[in-house]
């Protein structure tokens, strides 16, 4: 028996960059978006050791706070020059407490010197949709945008590492791209997309 179709989702973030993409990826199919934020949910310890672990980690607690449907979505920028690192620590590669230009600051300072050919680098984005608490079969999407990390910050869009992630087919920082282009592209983008395609198909929700 197909369960009931949602209009509501509860996201696992606090970051009001990842709420506005995904609010306006998923409006064109009447799925409105709210933050965990407006629920009080405290962000659980992320304890995972890959992607899809620390999303499904998120999407629990978020869920079982807020009693609706839940998506958590555990991205990070992976750079084969630091043997896949950041990673899942994206967010705190510069400490618990870092800021997105530490963040970048750092990570230009772990590749200072190497040339463009040795700065390969992909976004990953795992998205987990919930249909509750204890689901035990979660719609389960990967995304991966691939591209080099540049010298020098470029572009005032975007957020984390954006200003620093180029994409050679588009000659430009992901800072630099208009939401609709980015959405296009990028591994959040990506990923949203196979879920939206699930979603129409009838998959599970």
């Amino acid at each position: 028996m197909r369960s009931r179709a949602i209009d509501r989702i509860v996201l696992a973030s606090g970051n009001a960059g990842k709420l506005r993409e995904l609010s306006h990826l998923l409006e064109p199919i009447g799925v409105a978006v709210s933050s965990q934020a407006d629920f009080d949910v405290s962000p659980p310890e992320e304890t995972g050791l890959t992607f899809v672990e620390n999303a499904l980690i998120k999407a629990r607690e978020a869920s079982r706070a807020s009693g609706l449907p839940a998506l958590a979505d555990d991205s990070g920028l992976v750079v084969e020059a630091l043997d896949g690192r950041p990673g899942i620590h994206s967010a705190r590669f510069a400490g618990d407490q870092a800021s997105d230009a530490d963040n970048n600051a750092l990570l230009l300072k772990k590749l200072n010197g190497l040339p463009m050919e040795r700065r390969a680098a992909a976004f990953h984005c795992c998205l987990v949709l919930l249909q509750h608490d204890r689901d035990p079969a979660p719609i389960i999407t990967h995304g991966i945008w691939q591209g080099h990390i540049l010298e020098t910050p470029r572009g005032k869009d975007g957020f984390g590492y954006d200003p620093l992630f180029y994409d050679t087919e588009l000659g430009a920082a992901a800072a630099e791209l208009p939401m609709g282009e980015k959405s296009r592209v990028s591994h959040r983008g990506k990923a949203l997309k196979d879920l939206i395609n699930r979603l129409k198909a009838g998959s599970r929700f």
